[in-house]
């Protein structure tokens, strides 16, 4: 028997967004390491004051792209310039539905002529799919699933790890015998790592300077045992399961945009495509933004910070609705410092006999779906904007959210209200524990919080000196 279609499920369900608040699908998992591999505080801290390893071989999607209309295929769907693309570079990739709202973000990697490779959550991945087989284009595309979506998780064709950190390059240096290589931010190279051939990505995940490095698969565990024999006398940490998703919260990046896919005509034809099993089908949706209307979830690139990367110098999807929203007024990403005082009301009401605890708060991340969405807030009641992303971070010393809020409220210092818990007890989803919602003031500070990211990985420093990645 067929399978049913995305479209099919939408139809049934009669509301995309109560489907996906109700979904029973929790957060994504990091499988293939240890939640911990000491303890997730003194992971957090290594990556700002020493060094760590990211083994991100197990929870992202890779798509394989080749063949001569393989640059012309991505270019007609990524929002961004791909003038000067060559060879051993690489981008962040931003593609957008018809109407100009985002569908994912992906690394895409130039790794030959004619050959590119795509890294991260597979909405984006499956969009660039679809086009490639129904789009008329003379590409080959190959999809190596993450390991929780798969038979066989431990059969990738790739290991990836990042290394960084202030001593990142001592690390490098260190396992290769070698000066690290002098690469601008996002290009590649190869070393020579245990004796493997590696590729470099000059990157910087945690929001300091480091190397991405990925191979064949079967050569990863000595890679990743080399690197960490060099890291032992700087500080190296691996970085555990626990640790791994709240890293974004001190460098800034918007992990979790809703795919949007879910209304149009347009898009009809991709929702014929995408099966019951897709990620869009089982996508979640949580926390106190509630609407009926699926489309109060989409996202722009102004929204997520890539109005930098969003260049008109090529035709692609969404650019005519992208134009005619270009000098719109937009909303901003910026940082929540939560206050102490009242996230430790929302711990100190899980010690409270009753019904009125708080929702649970996890550490380090306090995300339990795969799509957070809670309500930003005035003193009147007033929704000012989302938060997509909440956890703590030990290094600052306070509960933090990714937000994205009306220019009005967005400017450093200012007071918001973050909401969190879920309207009516709470929805479906077997995350969610019967409780009440909360309120927590809120500062509004700039992104990436932490000072010294912002001063030499983004303003001034490395990464701005390497170029933008647009």
């Amino acid at each position: 028997m067929a399978k049913r279609s995305l479209e099919d499920l939408l139809r049934e369900s009669g509301n995309p967004a109560k489907l996906l608040r109700n979904q029973k699908t929790g957060p994504n998992v990091y499988p293939g390491v240890p939640p911990e591999f000491t303890n997730w505080r003194d992971e957090q801290a290594a990556w700002q004051k020493t060094c760590v390893l990211f083994n991100q071989s197990y929870h992202m999607a890779d798509l394989a792209v080749e063949g001569p209309d393989a640059l012309k295929l991505l270019s007609h769907l990524g929002i961004n310039s791909f003038a000067n693309f060559t060879v051993d570079k690489a981008k962040q990739f931003v593609p957008c539905s018809y109407d100009g709202y985002v569908i994912g973000d992906v690394i895409l990697f130039h790794l030959a002529e004619n050959s590119f490779n795509l890294v991260g959550r597979i909405p984006a991945l499956n969009w660039v799919r679809f086009h490639a087989e129904t789009g008329g284009y003379d590409v080959k595309v190959e999809l190596d699933e993450r390991s929780a979506a798969r038979p066989d998780p431990f059969n990738r064709k790739s290991y990836r790890f990042q290394v960084q950190g202030p001593n990142a390059v001592k690390v490098v240096e260190k396992a290769t015998g070698r000066p690290a290589p002098e690469l601008k931010f996002f290009n590649m190279t190869t070393i020579e790592i245990a004796g493997k051939k590696v590729r470099a990505l000059r990157h910087g995940m945690a929001g300091q300077p480091g190397y991405e490095l990925f191979g064949p698969w079967a050569e990863g565990e000595a890679v990743r045992e080399a690197l960490v024999k060099a890291g032992e006398e700087f500080g190296l940490l691996q970085v555990g399961g626990r640790a791994y998703s709240s890293n974004t919260l001190e460098s800034g990046w918007v992990p979790s945009p809703l795919p949007a896919v879910y209304t149009g005509e347009s898009m009809k034809a991709f929702r014929e495509w995408l099966t019951e099993d897709s990620y869009e089908a089982k996508a979640s949706i949580g926390g106190s933004f509630a609407s009926g209307n699926i489309e109060d979830y989409y996202l722009t690139p102004w929204d997520l910070g890539y109005g930098h990367v969003l260049k008109f110098d090529h035709d692609f999807i969404g650019r005519e609705a992208l134009e005619a929203r270009a000098k719109q007024p937009h909303r901003k990403k910026v940082t929540l410092a939560l206050e102490n005082e009242d996230v430790i009301r929302v711990f100190a009401s899980q010690l409270e006999k009753g019904d009125g605890r708080g929702k649970f708060m996890e550490f380090p991340s306090a995300v339990y779906s795969m799509h957070p969405y809670d309500k930003v807030i005035t003193g009147n009641g007033k929704t000012v904007g989302i938060s997509t992303w909440v956890g703590y971070s030990s290094n600052e010393r306070k509960m933090l959210t990714l937000a994205i809020l009306e220019e009005e409220y967005a400017q450093p210092g200012q007071e918001v209200i973050f909401v969190w818990g879920e309207e009516n007890g709470g929805t479906a989803k077997p995350t969610v524990e019967p409780h009440r919602q909360m309120e927590i003031r809120a500062i509004v500070s700039p992104v990436p919080y932490v000072e010294t990211v912002r001063k030499t990985y983004v303003e001034g420093g490395w990464r701005a000196a390497g170029g933008p990645s647009a």
